[in-house]
């Protein structure tokens, strides 16, 4: 294959890609890659069998694939499999291969057609294999199938976009000849993430089962939906050659014999085939690899160089060290603050998708309870009109006044303001409540599981405390709230003798004396003093 430091490559990405899966993470590398894509049936588990040259994939109806599977592929003298998982033991009968993946794979997601992104890790050594390493992943899907979830078909697709969004990975798009390529899941989705076709390596499988008089020349010659890479089209063996245990090697033998005489084909039968997608693949990845390898290089010193810092705030840690105590404080404080932000703004990494709560609940207490209780406060609008009426008559005295006096107004509306008291406490006991349990959630998280919050901690009745005494002054002076207007309010009393009467100003006869610029003092029982105090 040419340069031989260029084929230790993808070797020494497998080396890396085991040790981040050994750790449990990624590191925040993308690793050079090809993930395989197609759905269901579309012949992706015969394409990778046919570069083995064995039988190891489980097959069956419905989803087969339910885990991703990471198939390293590397060149040996000796023909045997292994696994991370199981690391020291190797197989050299490709039945149990199978049969571990179907073992591992019910471990993980359960006997219930369900998935999981967890990959399996496969290496295979033969001597019939390139080096390549190749990502099987689940097939598309549409329709759940028996106690599969109903959202079996985006869990899937959610996962897929996972590996081929990274713009490290190359993607191997598999569709059938005999399916409409416009049609293509495969395709579709890797256009999604791959507009240009940059990243997207076409195959496209039972070109033998097309309909009589037609054929795939003008998609793989690249004419139709055209791919930066190409498509390669691959023979694979049907499902009555599987069943009798038809020898891989002999179906390869008939690929080959397929494309050299078959009309629309003859003339690129050299570009189709397994072998040649294979060395394309070995070749192309390679190619990946080389690419990457400096923005790769840069990223992993990065981060080496952060680890490296990190361990050397650990070489002289002190368990009691205030200083760290401190900071350990101020971090967690910090951190509480911020969980607590995005739980009442909304703007939280996870979304409860049961329930309101936070900031959600706190709204709807506001908008649609708070309402709810000031609708079912009892009024009777014949009272109402009388207490007008009586309120009135006893500030104009024997007096008729022209306009209606501005104390009467203040008089009744203090008397309905005092009715609000309840129905706002009680929200405010809902807010409380809810903030309480925003509280506790964002503290399981900083604290603990045994060290929970003292009670005392998370009481706010100076809340219902401070509401009292608003209500109180509201009552005692109208609407205290609001400056101007109570400056308004006392200069209009300044000036007035007697309410809605306009007295001229005679010389030597003296205007009353005016209201007195505080309210008076409530009595025992909350109220005030009567109206006309003065």
């Amino acid at each position: 294959m040419g340069n031989r430091g260029m084929e230790e490559l993808i070797p020494l990405v497998n080396k890396l890609q085991d040790a981040f899966s050994s750790i449990g993470q990624s590191c925040h590398l993308d690793l050079p890659q090809i993930a395989v894509v197609g759905g269901q049936s579309a012949g992706k588990s015969s394409v990778l069998e046919n570069f083995v040259g064995r039988d190891f994939l489980p097959r069956g109806s419905g989803i087969v694939t339910r885990r991703p599977l990471i198939l390293q592929l590397i060149f040996s003298k000796t023909e045997y499999a292994e696994f991370l998982h199981c690391k020291s033991k190797k197989f050299t009968d490709f039945d149990e291969v199978r049969q571990e993946i179907e073992a591992e794979t019910d471990r993980v997601t359960g006997t219930n057609k369900g998935i999981s992104p967890v990959p399996i890790n496969l290496r295979v050594y033969s001597p019939h294999v390139l080096n390549l390493t190749l990502i099987d992943l689940p097939g598309i899907t549409k329709v759940p199938v028996g106690d599969q979830p109903q959202d079996i078909e985006f869990q899937i697709r959610d996962m897929i976009l996972q590996f081929i969004s990274r713009e490290s990975s190359l993607i191997l798009a598999v569709t059938p000849a005999n399916m409409d390529l416009a049609n293509s899941d495969a395709l579709k989705m890797a256009k999604e993430v791959d507009p240009q076709g940059l990243r997207t390596i076409g195959v496209i499988t039972k070109l033998d089962l097309m309909d009589e008089g037609t054929d795939a020349r003008d998609v793989l010659e690249n004419k139709l939906l055209p791919l930066r890479r190409g498509y390669i089209g691959v023979v694979n063996r049907s499902q009555k050659d599987i069943d009798g245990k038809k020898d891989i090697r002999a179906a390869l033998a008939a690929e080959r014999k397929f494309f050299l005489s078959h009309p629309a084909y003859r003339h690129m039968a050299e570009r189709m085939g397994t072998p040649h997608l294979q060395r394309v693949l070995n070749q192309q990845l390679t190619n990946h690899i080389r690419e990457s390898l400096p923005s790769l290089r840069s990223k992993l010193q990065s981060q080496l160089l952060s680890l490296e810092k990190e361990v050397e705030e650990y070489k002289n840690f002190r368990p009691d060290d205030p200083a760290r105590k401190t900071k350990a404080l101020l971090q967690m404080v910090q951190q509480f603050g911020v969980d607590f932000e995005k739980r009442i703004e909304g703007s939280g990494d996870q979304v409860d998708t049961l329930e309101l709560s936070g900031g959600a609940r706190i709204n709807r207490i506001f908008h649609e309870r708070f309402p709810f209780e000031l609708v079912k406060m009892e009024f009777d609008e014949k009272d109402l009109r009388r207490e007008i009426s009586y309120a009135i008559k006893n500030i104009h005295g024997v007096r008729t006044g022209l306009f209606t006096p501005d104390l009467a107004f203040e008089a009744i509306v203090k008397k309905q303001v005092v009715k609000l008291k309840e129905p706002c406490l009680k929200c405010v006991d809902l807010v409380i409540q809810e903030l309480i349990n925003t509280v506790r959630q964002c503290t399981s998280k900083v604290l603990k599981p045994r060290e929970k919050p003292r009670e005392g901690a998370l009481e706010f009745h100076p809340s219902d405390q401070l509401l009292t005494f608003l209500f109180l002054t509201s009552k005692s002076h109208f609407f205290p709230l609001f400056p101007s207007a109570q400056q308004r309010n006392t200069q209009i009393n300044k000036k007035r003798a007697i309410p809605n009467q306009v007295q001229p100003e005679t010389p030597g006869i003296p205007l009353p004396p005016p209201h007195p610029p505080h309210p008076p003092a409530p009595s025992q029982q909350g109220g005030i003093s009567p109206i006309h105090e003065h």
